[in-house]
């Protein structure tokens, strides 16, 4: 997986390479899904919900520039896989799902792995966490229409954030950083298609609390 999908596409940071050849993607769908598991597409996970293709995971990991001592923010736990590849590579983890039945199997995988870096919730994701802000690094696995507000506010100066970024079928991702004065600079990285940013903040809908 990581040889044909990842290195080839150019991803050449050495720390998130070897998490992912080390991580068992298997273990985050379910057991149907056991032989597609390291294959270069996404994969259903429940509740309209998906586990991002290999690729993304990496490339949305290493635009994110992680030292191995940040606090990340990430928004849509789903299965677990792309929190586990952060809380390898960050120093804690917070975690934010809509539905908590996902955040409920996420915990448990993560948890028989071993992971006690990471901390969990089940809300709405595109107003953050203000209670453990401010972040070092946020990660936002669903598309928002716009950049959400309360997730930059609670950047720290010199944070970045990837997020994509764009309309309900077709989006670009987009790595957003806050300057040590505040200012938001963009850069768009390509383009890409996730299920919708569900919140205040994102796209309008219901909540499974």
């Amino acid at each position: 997986m990581v040889e044909a999908q990842i290195e080839r596409r150019g991803i050449k940071n050495e720390r998130v390479l070897t998490v992912m050849r080390e991580l068992p993607r298997h273990l985050f769908v379910e057991e149907r899904y056991h032989d597609s598991a390291y294959a270069d597409h996404p994969l259903p996970i429940g509740d309209g919900q998906t586990i991002s293709q290999p690729y993304i995971v990496a490339l949305m990991t290493e635009k994110l520039n992680l030292s191995g001592n940040e606090k990340v923010l990430e928004i849509g736990t789903g299965s677990g896989y792309q929190t586990a590849v952060l809380a390898k590579l960050s120093r804690e983890i917070y975690t934010i799902e809509r539905f908590s039945s996902l955040s409920f199997n996420a915990r448990n995988v993560l948890a028989g792995l071993g992971f006690n870096n990471i901390v969990f919730k089940t809300g709405d994701g595109s107003l953050g966490w203000k209670e453990f802000s401010p972040f070092d690094r946020i990660l936002v696995t669903a598309a928002a229409p716009e950049i959400p507000a309360a997730l930059f506010e609670q950047l720290k100066d010199n944070g970045q954030m990837v997020v994509p970024v764009g309309p309900r079928f077709s989006q670009v991702l987009t790595l957003v950083i806050k300057d040590k004065n505040g200012n938001m600079v963009k850069e768009e990285i390509c383009g890409c298609v996730f299920v919708p940013l569900v919140g205040i903040c994102g796209w309008k809908g219901n909540f499974d609390d």
